[in-house]
Order: C-alpha cells, then structure tokens, then sequence
C-alpha cells in the first residue's frame, strides 16, 4: 500500500514538473497540453515503460533451453520467496550489472548482463538475483520503472525551452534565463526524485534478497566484485539514459562530469558492512 502511495506521489510530481516546464516554455496554454502529456506519458508509463526500458537495452528473453543456469537460478529463488515465476533476460553487456522492471509481481521480469554472469560465482550470482527478486516483492519495480521512463521525457521536454524559450500568459516572449534555468532544473529536479526513492530500497532489498537466498555474505561478496568491476568497464546505454541507472544493482555510469551528482545507489561499503552484520546477527 504504501509503495502505491509513494508511486502516486511521483506521478503527481512529475505532471507538476511537466506543467512548469510547459508553462516556461508556452505561457498557460503551453502549460495545459503539457499537463495533458504528463498524464499521457503516465499511462504509457505504468503499462509499457519495462517494455520500452528492455529494450533499450536489448534484452533477450531466455528459458530454460536457451539459458539454463540463469533460468533455473532465477526459478528456484522464485519459489523461496513465494513468487509468480517472472521473465527472464540476459543483456550483452560486459559490465557485471542487474535489474528488475515490471508493473507487479505477476507481469515482472528480472535482467542481467553476461558480464555479471562471467564475473560472479553460482554462490554470489544467487544473491544478485534473489536481491532483484526482493525488489519484485516489495513492488519497488513500477515506481523504479516509472521513474526513469518520467525522468528522460521530463529531460528531452525541458530541452524544449532552450530552442522554442519562454513565453508569458499572453503569448508574448519572456526572459530567455527563465527557459535556461528549467532547462537545468528539471532534470535536477527528476533526478532527486529518483535519489530519493532509490537509496533507502536498495538497502531494503539487499536485506530481503540476504532472506530468500539464506546468505547475506554471498550478496556482499556480490557487491564487492560487481563494485571493482563495474567502475572500469563502460556501459554505452546507461550512460545514453542516465534516468535508467537507477534500477541497477550497482550504478552503472562512470561517474565523470555532473553525473557524479546523480548517484542513486548507497554507498558499497555502507551495504556490504550491514549484511555482514545481517550474517553475524547483529542488524
């Protein structure tokens, strides 16, 4: 209840952020369509975003024929934690990295890179993926999905102001600066969105994802080779849609320029020492 309550609230924030932009960009009226388009892109969020985000990232539905050992993995996790059996999907990446979309448990699916696949062993890869199934059991994965589909729309929106700027209620231009400054602000706005449904879940689903696999030292093993790898190895995709590295296990962008200021994740160590502590008895 509670997870539809803060997924509400994004999408309400968002239309807000839709509605200042448009009305920066084109006085009242231009405020209305862009009302009207937030709300259309809501809908489109909420049943086709985890479409549109796998494919983004070329994802490749696999089975039990295809793909084995990540399959069989994911679908003995499943019925530990009591779950609709989700797709699953492989990304040819070669940073190790993972995530969960869906719009609920019964329509979810769960990726991961063949990178992570390469890196991990069966022990700590167990981890991974019961940690994404803890994000599909606490239905982090709609809000998360929505959010990086809202976040880039609202970005390529407030590009819009640069190139069309500002106009008053009465159509006639207004300050330039004030088009710049939502160009800037909003995705800055979109972005503490995300940072801020981000940090505490992920902490969230380390524990829960430490429960279905009964091992919280593997998931920390898990974070501390996925931290030391991921960082020297580039991936295009989340880089080209920053909005989507939030649904990772692991942030995935290099850190470079200003999009060291949108870091999603918690701190590594900070998760490794609670399930450390998780696996002692002491958290």
């Amino acid at each position: 209840m509670f997870n539809w309550l803060k997924t509400t609230i994004l999408m309400a924030a968002i239309v807000a952020l839709f509605g200042a932009i448009g009305m920066a960009i084109g006085g009242k009226q231009g405020m209305l369509l862009a009302l009207a388009l937030g709300g259309a892109m809501n809908f489109f969020a909420y049943w086709f975003s985890d479409k549109m985000v796998l494919k983004m990232y070329n994802a490749q539905e696999v089975d039990a024929a295809s793909s084995p050992y990540l399959y069989n993995m994911v679908r003995e996790l499943t019925q530990r934690a009591g779950l609709p059996m989700p797709r699953v999907y492989l990304i040819d990446e070669a940073q190790p990295n993972a995530f969960a979309t869906g719009r609920n448990p019964e329509h979810a699916a769960v990726a991961a890179t063949r990178g992570i696949l390469q890196l991990l062993s069966e022990r700590e890869l167990r981890g991974v993926m019961a940690h994404e199934l803890a994000h599909v059991r606490h239905r982090d994965i709609l809000i998360s999905t929505i959010a990086a589909t809202m976040a880039g729309a609202i970005s390529m929106l407030a590009n819009f102001a640069m190139f069309f700027g500002g106009r008053d209620s009465e159509g006639r231009p207004a300050n330039p600066l004030a088009s710049i400054l939502v160009m800037f602000l909003a995705p800055l706005a979109a972005a503490l969105i995300q940072m801020a449904i981000s940090r505490a879940r992920e902490f969230e689903a380390d524990r829960g994802g430490a429960e279905i696999s009964g091992d919280p030292n593997a998931l920390a093993d898990a974070l501390a080779k996925i931290d030391a790898y991921a960082r020297g190895i580039p991936m295009y995709t989340a880089e080209a849609h920053p909005e989507t590295a939030q649904m990772m296990i692991m942030n995935p962008l290099s850190g470079n320029g200003i999009k060291s200021l949108f870091s999603t994740h918690p701190a590594t160590e900070e998760r490794i020492a609670r399930l450390r502590a998780l696996a002692r008895g002491a958290y």
